[in-house]
């Protein structure tokens, strides 16, 4: 019985080093994705501004977009499993937090590119291609979720039976959301490409292999956020579920 029990706590103990790994190497992967398109941005596409050069503007376009839709959300939906032993209502705070950042970054991603297209000369048609849409209706989706979460299970927070019913929807809504952003995030990237014709000219090799490899690492990244989300090996122990009165009221 004893070395049963020794034998499946050093299981437990071993799976979670090899999860914890894994979300490190996630973290790692989306630090050098976000230090891809900053370096690509920057240093070959003329960097960033709010001044009158509209290209300085779009270029936080691509940037902020990252930032909010991909990495800030993706560590948003992993924080019940990494956070396993903290108490609940903490985790609910940081989770609604680092989504409300998510929010605000995409949000200021989305003021740069109407503001690259409407003070164009002659102004640019906003809303024309597929990367739009998908796009925005994904940024819609999202603030709508934020806000369903938020009264559900945050303030004024709902019935224990509308919440379980509800939580359903909020984890597929919350994937779906994510997946949807980081399609948007890679059709974007590749109509950039096109448009500047990086794919045509072979002087700009170099920008071509640093949108395709960031490209890749996004992929990862996303790859492992889900895997690391849908592992049901990984949820949070029931016991760790309890929040106290007090805290909540």
């Amino acid at each position: 019985m004893g070395k049963g029990n020794f034998d499946e706590n050093g299981s437990i103990r071993l799976s979670l080093r090899w999860y914890y790994s894994i979300v490190v190497c996630s973290q790692i992967i989306g630090v050098i994705a976000v230090i891809l398109i900053g370096v690509f941005l920057g240093k070959y596409r003329g960097g960033f501004g709010w001044g009158s050069d509209l290209e300085k503007v779009f270029n936080y376009h691509p940037l902020f977009m990252t930032l909010g839709m991909v990495f800030f959300y993706g560590d948003a939906i992993l924080v019940y499993r990494v956070f396993r032993d903290v108490q609940k209502i903490y985790i609910k705070i940081l989770h609604a937090s680092l989504l409300l950042i998510s929010l605000i970054l995409t949000s200021i991603g989305l003021k740069a590119v109407f503001d690259s297209h409407n003070r164009a000369s002659p102004p640019q048609e906003n809303l024309n291609s597929l990367h739009s849409w998908i796009g925005l209706t994904t940024v819609v989706l999202f603030g709508l979720q934020w806000i369903c979460g938020f009264v559900a299970f945050l303030f004024p927070k709902l019935s224990e039976n509308i919440r379980k019913a509800y939580m359903p929807s909020h984890k597929f809504w919350g994937k779906f959301i994510f997946i949807f952003g980081v399609s948007a995030v890679l059709m974007g990237i590749t109509e950039y490409g096109i448009f500047n014709q990086l794919f045509d000219d072979k002087k700009l090799r170099n920008q071509r292999n640093m949108i395709n490899i960031f490209g890749f690492f996004i992929v990862v990244f996303a790859v492992i956020i889900v895997y690391l989300v849908d592992n049901d090996d990984f949820q949070r122990p029931p016991d760790n579920d309890t929040e106290h009165a007090p805290l909540i009221e």
